[in-house]
């Protein structure tokens, strides 16, 4: 839960919301009928689908150490996704289960699920520097977000937009608000969090934007404290399938276990 300390910062986030209004109702004409939530809704459904599987790498690089992991991703629709880790042998057969805002993690040296409290949310997914909240990012933009194009460029041949995003005050969220850059083909290309002082904390930057499963979307994508530079977590598609043939029954705890 969100809290606000001061008046200070409540006026800040006043300010904040009339700057994004002003800046929404500037947007240039030839941007006339792009809103935000028409692209922040082009870019959940871009690599999901009605359903979808992928296959992943996930890289977590430290400055003493630095280890690799392979992973399945299926999901359905904007709000169920199971994923499960494949290598290193030590870590195959853990997985994450998250149906609509509930959501589950099975290790098999404990062999058995455990369902995640909001408090745990913010915390560490797999040792990496994604969380929990980063994997559950779904359509809680559209439920817990305002939202407001601040910003549009030309790049490489596209307009790019940047977004305001303003968690509501009772939003399942640590954040005091989000930036997100997206290209006019939904492509990501950028995410910033910002705490309760909007001061940056971590940001995510797409390495490699390709197409893959019929698709053109970001590739690769690193994650990254913002005052850590040799600390990071990169995640790379290798496959995709966006018309795969999922099971409903995937999306289960009994089938959170592999089986």
């Amino acid at each position: 839960m969100r809290q606000y300390g001061t008046v200070t910062g409540c006026r800040q986030r006043i300010v904040r919301h009339a700057f994004a209004v002003v800046a929404f109702a500037s947007v240039s004409p030839a941007s006339a009928q792009v809103t935000a939530q028409s692209l922040i809704e082009g870019a959940l459904d871009l690599t999901r689908g009605t359903s979808s599987y992928a296959e992943l790498t996930m890289t977590i690089h430290r400055p003493s150490w630095e280890r690799t992991l392979s992973l399945v991703a299926w999901t359905r629709g904007r709000e169920d996704a199971l994923i499960r880790f494949t290598a290193p042998p030590k870590d195959a057969g853990t997985a994450t289960l998250k149906k609509g805002e509930r959501m589950w993690t099975y290790a098999p040296k404990i062999g058995r699920e455990i369902r995640l409290p909001s408090s745990m949310m913010s915390q560490q997914w797999a040792g990496s520097d994604f969380s929990y909240n980063d994997l559950s990012r779904t359509d809680n933009y559209l439920r817990y977000y305002d939202f407001a194009i601040i910003h549009t460029e030309p790049r490489d041949g596209h307009t790019v937009y940047t977004l305001d995003m303003v968690p509501h005050d009772d939003a399942p969220v640590v954040w005091g608000k989000e930036t997100l850059v997206l290209r006019d083909d939904y492509v990501t290309l950028g995410q910033t969090f910002y705490d309760q002082g909007f001061e940056p904390v971590k940001r995510m930057e797409t390495l490699e934007v390709g197409e893959l499963g019929g698709r053109t979307f970001a590739l690769a994508m690193r994650m990254q404290t913002v005052d850590k530079d040799d600390s990071w977590t990169e995640v790379r598609y290798l496959a995709a399938d966006f018309d795969a043939d999922v099971d409903d029954n995937l999306f289960t705890t009994f089938s959170l276990r592999g089986r």
